[in-house]
């Protein structure tokens, strides 16, 4: 029986590109204006990680962390990566990486947990019994979240990222298929992917009705810290139960779990074109071939960028990408 733990690739969609995680190093390709594909990327430390913050349950926080971390550098990377020649653009370094991630970190607490949280406390005058209380601050929750990605996907710019994001599930549903990598069969491939990132977010709000329901009644300042507390504790479990469902999704009981999930990537992918599945392709091609799952061309294809072994300064992420279990599996999403 092999006892090697299963690799789960996968990544997210960037500025006119796609970015793979795989064991041993992250590549991001991008469309240039030229019609050329661009391939960057750096190596992973797959020891970085300390083994406490791989442990189930506790993976979840830190991994949602990390992607946030991850999505803003390899963003603003593909954002310059795509400039025409000579155009000149903006950069960010450590500090203003850090200083985006904690302001949109704030931003989504703010906005998905204390407001509904406060909301909530507002009318629990007109809700009978604190389950009902709660489940409206769900309800509202929820609602909110809806209403938050709906708005975006009906963004010109945003729904071309979403064209890239449905490649990358793709290209991941045909690597895991057993399938050649080629934009034929990735193209047959479904865009709905249960691993996806759109899915952990709304079981997190699904997650989070359940756990809060369970606490006694509490004044304004107490709801709200505790939503704060708890946070780590919904994203624990519902990044195991989205890891499962990656593993079981025959399962009747684990696939009615990941249908709404799945049904909401219908928002937050797009059906891509064969270019944007070839970017995807080159992107998942290099991490197989740092891992070791498909040789090295002797001579490979020109890019406009060589993978480097290293990451370039300023990009130099917090952890490394031990994403899933016994540090090898990264997520499949985004996104």
């Amino acid at each position: 029986m092999n006892s090697e733990p299963v690799t789960y690739y996968g990544g997210q969609a960037v500025i006119e590109g796609v970015m793979m995680r795989g064991k041993r190093s992250l590549a991001i390709a991008t469309r240039q204006e030229s019609g050329s594909i661009a391939l960057d990327g750096w190596g992973i430390d797959p020891a970085k990680r300390h083994a406490f913050f791989r442990l189930p349950f506790v993976r979840g926080t830190v991994n949602m962390v990390d992607a946030m971390v991850m999505g803003v550098k390899t963003i603003v990377y593909s954002a310059n990566a795509t400039l025409a020649d000579g155009e000149e653009g903006e950069t960010l370094g450590s500090k203003e990486i850090a200083l985006t991630v904690a302001l949109a970190l704030a931003l989504s607490i703010g906005l998905f947990f204390l407001l509904p949280a406060f909301l909530a406390q507002i009318i629990k005058a007109w809700a009978p019994g604190r389950v009902m209380q709660n489940l409206l601050e769900g309800l509202m929750r929820i609602c909110i979240f809806l209403t938050y990605v709906f708005g975006i996907s009906l963004i010109k710019d945003v729904q071309r990222v979403f064209q890239y994001h449905g490649a990358e599930h793709k290209v991941i549903f045909a690597y895991e298929s057993g399938t050649p990598l080629s934009v034929e069969a990735a193209k047959k491939m479904s865009r709905l992917h249960p691993r996806c990132g759109t899915s952990f977010l709304l079981l997190v709000m699904v997650v989070s009705i359940l756990i809060y329901s369970l606490l006694p009644p509490l004044s304004m300042v107490e709801r709200l810290v505790s939503r704060l507390i708890l946070l780590p504790v919904i994203a624990g479990i519902a990044y195991e139960i989205i890891r499962l469902a990656g593993k079981k999704l025959d399962n009747p009981i684990i696939s009615a779990i990941s249908w709404p999930g799945m049904q909401l990537q219908r928002l937050t992918t797009r059906e891509p074109d064969e270019g944007q599945i070839e970017v995807a392709i080159t992107a998942l091609t290099k991490v197989l071939q740092d891992d070791g799952v498909l040789p090295v061309p002797e001579e490979p294809e020109e890019v406009l960028l060589e993978l480097s072994p290293e990451e370039p300064e300023d990009l130099t992420p917090d952890d490394s990408a031990d994403d899933l279990a016994e540090g090898s599996e990264p997520d499949a999403h985004e996104t």
